[in-house]
């Protein structure tokens, strides 16, 4: 299986047991599971933005990938993160990357392609409609920091995206959590959301909700319908990436298997084992932890 990943490489700072941190992150956490969860028989592509001033940060994961889609630019976003206990985390950014260059003259060759929009500027809707004319596959979504404006100080705020529905035409599975979900559409409750973004072609909408599990709502004969898989009890000790851990592990195993319900229930327990770790290292154990609990 050939995948392509798409999204931005930021710098997270945030401060961890009363500690300030710095560390890889954005399309970082999605490589990472990816890495760590495929065979040998898989390849994985990375259409990023990397830069010299802190490539050292990423290297241990970025070196051992092909980087024949990587950008190279003068700087990458550094994000700050506001974790909280019971409420989404808060970030503000201090710079922001230009849009990724895509080649889209060769999309053929893969068996899906999983958009990430890490700092919500990662592609345009024209790069996305061309993606779309390139590539009779299956695209995965995440809606990520797209679901936030930016302000003057470049705090990212929750907003209605505009012209979701142009990009929810071109996607064929799209990822939101409980806040995200309610910037794609202008309906007031999950499930007129989930209805209303199926009825505008796509396939299946998946929302996250984090310690409570994770649903995923498609259409069959006409009608909405959903599966949901609870959360995986585990001691949390980390809350970055999980979202991003969950997307890739359910898309690769989608495209593995063709089932949603399987694709599910294994990123469900990936999404939670991530949280367990505290180190990337961590990391090299995820496809046997996940696999130990879902047998």
């Amino acid at each position: 299986m050939k995948l392509l990943v798409i999204g931005h490489s930021v710098e997270d700072h945030f401060n961890q047991d009363g500690k300030d941190v710095v560390k890889p992150g954005g399309i970082f956490y999605t490589m990472l599971a990816l890495q760590k969860f495929k065979t040998e028989d898989d390849s994985v592509f990375l259409n990023t933005s990397v830069s010299k001033n802190n490539y050292k940060l990423f290297a241990g994961l970025y070196d051992n990938i092909p980087q024949d889609y990587f950008n190279y630019i003068e700087k990458i976003p550094a994000v700050y993160l506001f974790l909280h206990n019971f409420k989404e985390r808060g970030e503000t950014y201090e710079s922001i990357s230009k849009k990724l260059e895509i080649k889209t003259n060769n999309l053929k060759h893969f068996d899906g392609i999983l958009i990430n929009m890490i700092t919500g500027f990662d592609i345009d809707l024209e790069q996305l409609k061309e993606i779309r004319q390139n590539y009779k596959g299956k695209i995965f979504f995440d809606v990520h920091t797209f679901s936030r404006g930016l302000d003057e100080n470049l705090k990212r705020k929750f907003r209605p995206i505009p012209d979701f529905y142009e990009w929810a035409a071109a996607l064929d599975i799209i990822q939101v959590n409980e806040n995200e979900i309610f910037t794609i559409s202008k309906k007031e409750t999950e499930l007129e959301i989930a209805r209303d973004i199926l009825s505008k072609g796509v396939k299946s909408l998946i929302v996250t909700k984090g310690e409570k599990g994770a649903r995923i709502y498609s259409m069959k004969m006409g009608e909405v319908f959903s599966i949901f898989k609870s959360a995986v009890k585990i001691n949390a000790v980390n809350k970055i990436g999980c979202g991003d851990v969950f997307g890739a592990v359910f898309f690769y195993n989608y495209i593995k298997t063709g089932d949603v319900e399987i694709s599910l229930e294994i990123a469900n327990i990936a999404a939670g084992c991530s949280a367990t770790y505290n180190e990337f290292e961590n990391y090299d154990l995820l496809r046997q932890d996940v696999f130990t609990r879902y047998n």
